[in-house]
């Protein structure tokens, strides 16, 4: 199938930017990598009446420190979430983020505000308390990775709001692991562990609509408890559904596993 007819602007600013789409109520979309967005308009899920460009916006693909974060804008790419070196964590769980093809084009603030979840970023923002930066006609405003992904493909983004950045804290320790059936497919599981202001923090993907944060299994790590009880917590909390891709039982399976999997690369990855 072929999208919808739309109409098409390339906006050169912020402001511009979220003028379109509050001038299009409700149906206008932002593009960027457009690895989500074009599918579901090829197959109709979507018909927007006009699609925003914001690949041309200066300001938008840096990388800058922050407060003990790193501020990543909305344009930068996963392939260079894969280079950079001052978010360990980050280069790898953005290795795990499909094929080459789309991690050149794929951007932070796209993954981001598709709210996927079984995509990795999502995942590595709700285990490191991420804030996400957020403009609008009406100024700018900033929401927790927690309260920003509502549901599956659902986030408190506005009509007229466009993600401009994303603050990912450097954990002082912390690990990352995926299980899918080939590398570059979904993950089915992705659990990401993370050790911020002195508190362990544990988000798994693939088993609920939103990454879930295994709060019972984090006091258990922080009080010292081994591993195994940490993963076993964690796989109690887990909810998943069954689908055509593996049944509930397999993924509570996988995320316990997945959860000693992260925790075993603590020891050896800690951020620089």
């Amino acid at each position: 199938m072929k999208p919808a007819p739309f109409d098409y602007l390339r906006a050169t600013s912020v402001r511009e930017a979220v003028q379109a789409l509050a001038d299009a109520a409700g149906d206008g979309k932002i593009i960027a990598g457009g690895q989500s967005l074009v599918p579901v308009l090829a197959l109709r899920m979507a018909r927007p009446k006009v699609l925003v460009d914001i690949n041309r916006i200066p300001g938008l693909s840096t990388i800058v420190p922050v407060d003990g974060a790193l501020r990543i804008g909305a344009l930068v790419r996963h392939a260079r979430l894969v280079e950079q070196t001052a978010h360990p964590m980050l280069a790898e769980a953005a290795r795990w983020i499909g094929h080459t093809a789309i991690r050149s084009r794929g951007t932070c603030g796209g993954s981001i505000s598709h709210a996927d979840p079984a995509a990795e970023l999502p995942v590595v923002a709700a285990a490191l308390g991420a804030t996400v930066h957020i403009a609008s006609l009406h100024g700018t405003r900033t929401s927790s990775a927690a309260d920003f992904c509502t549901g599956p493909l659902e986030t408190t983004l506005a009509d007229d709001e466009v993600v401009t950045a994303v603050d990912m804290p450097l954990p002082q320790r912390w690990g990352f692991a995926e299980f899918s059936r080939r590398h570059g497919d979904f993950g089915l599981v992705t659990v990401a562990a993370a050790e911020v202001g002195g508190h362990w923090r544990i988000a798994i993907g693939g088993v609920g609509g939103v990454p879930l944060r295994a709060e019972e299994a984090e006091q258990l790590l922080d009080a010292g408890a081994p591993p195994h009880e940490v993963a076993a917590a964690a796989a109690a909390a887990a909810s998943p559904s069954s689908d055509i891709h593996a049944s509930a039982e397999y993924r509570r399976a996988m995320t316990e596993e997945f959860v000693l999997r992260a925790l075993g690369q603590e020891k050896e990855r800690v951020a620089a």
